[in-house]
């Protein structure tokens, strides 16, 4: 049996954690919209046109 040691020994998955965080806001804006949320307004959320502009650079 193998046991992982005691520690600060764990490996921090960064994409997984941004993953995780937009997953939140994603959440928090469904649950404040008074109406299913517009491809728009999911873009807005998760940043994608900001994401697209840094891109082009």
């Amino acid at each position: 049996m193998h046991v992982a040691p005691v520690g600060g020994t764990a490996v921090q998955d960064h994409v997984a954690l941004a993953e995780i965080e937009l997953c939140g806001e994603l959440i928090i804006a469904a649950s404040a919209a008074r109406e299913r949320l517009s491809l728009e307004s999911i873009d807005e959320v998760l940043k994608v046109a900001e994401e697209r502009d840094s891109s082009r650079g």
